[in-house]
């Protein structure tokens, strides 16, 4: 069995080698078991020498395949072109910062072994801090009663997938990708299990609050549309609330007379319909722009350079 290993770079110069010594060892182990394996490396615009080194490293590996994207597209076109490019029969999708531990592989192709199509490695989030450990596990328990999918606290793209499970997940041209949530979609036999967090060797998180507020979001658009629905239940609601106001208003003008209107009312009243209407004026052009981007047909990523003959079948 061919096992691809596709790792999306950026920025990691000084830690890419130290990984791939790393599955190298892995792919010696299970050599002797007929899994043989190639290396996926998808550098996505990283302004230090990751290119560099990931050259050099395939002048030395045969097994070492390179993409270099033209500027920073974002891990999930990485991912993408990574999955376009792997060949194996299986592929473990694995950061190449050395957070994801590679002597999982091995048995990540036990449980393959055992007929599963998706391996999904659960990290603890032991070492976390308090208050990303509690904000992470709000946001799953409330998006999960949102979303068409199970979207699982620590499981995220470290996993293998089979090569039908990859080839389903290829078959979603959609341009606005939320890779945690397509592996979910498109189903197939999974088995998860769980590792310890390991620390980031070298560098820091490219993940910024804005960047995860923004991929949060994504997870919550990607896969319904209930907050449209939301928006048409809070009109009703609105219009059922004004119709009683008003009521109320005639019967008291009707008893005691007509009276002056509360300016503290008046105020209130106009500045929540506005925050309401400006926040589903905000719903929807979330979805507009995803529709807006979809219907351009903009390819997912533009490559700079690569050891592939042919650059025309990595972009969708």
């Amino acid at each position: 069995m061919l096992i691809s290993i596709v790792a999306p770079c950026y920025n990691e110069e000084d830690v890419i080698e130290r990984f791939h010594d790393h599955v190298q060892r892995v792919a010696e182990e299970l050599l002797p078991r007929g899994h043989d394996m190639e290396f996926v490396y998808v550098d996505d615009g990283s302004r230090d020498r990751t290119l560099a080194v990931l050259m050099r490293l395939a002048a030395q590996d045969s097994r070492v395949r390179y993409v270099s994207f033209s500027r920073n597209f974002g891990k999930e076109a990485a991912l993408l072109a990574g999955l376009h490019h792997a060949s194996g029969d299986c592929v473990i999708v694995m950061d190449s910062d050395l957070q994801h531990p590679p002597e999982l592989i091995t048995r990540m192709v036990d449980l393959r072994e055992q007929g599963f199509d998706q391996v999904i490695a659960k990290r603890t989030r032991s070492g976390d801090k308090m208050l990303r450990t509690v904000t992470a596990r709000l946001y799953y328990r409330f998006v999960n009663r949102l979303v068409d999918v199970e979207l699982v606290d620590g499981a995220g793209d470290f996993r293998l997938l089979s090569r039908r499970v990859v080839d389903a997940v290829l078959a979603l041209s959609e341009y606005n990708r939320f890779s945690k949530g397509l592996f979910a979609w498109v189903g197939f036999a999974a088995t998860t299990f769980e590792y310890e967090n390991a620390v980031r060797e070298h560098g820091r998180s490219s993940w910024s609050l804005r960047g995860l507020l923004n991929y949060g979001i994504d997870g919550l658009l990607s896969f319904n549309n209930r907050p449209l629905r939301a928006a048409l239940y809070l009109g009703m609601a609105l219009l059922l609330c004004a119709g009683l106001y008003t009521a109320w208003i005639v019967g008291a003008a009707l008893v005691n007379g007509v009276q002056t209107p509360g300016y503290v009312t008046v105020i209130t009243a106009v500045t929540a319909l506005a925050g309401v209407q400006m926040t589903m004026l905000g719903v929807i052009g979330e979805y507009t722009g995803r529709i807006y981007y979809e219907v351009k047909r903009r390819p997912h990523f533009l490559v700079k350079a690569t050891n592939v003959r042919r650059v025309e079948d990595l972009i969708p």
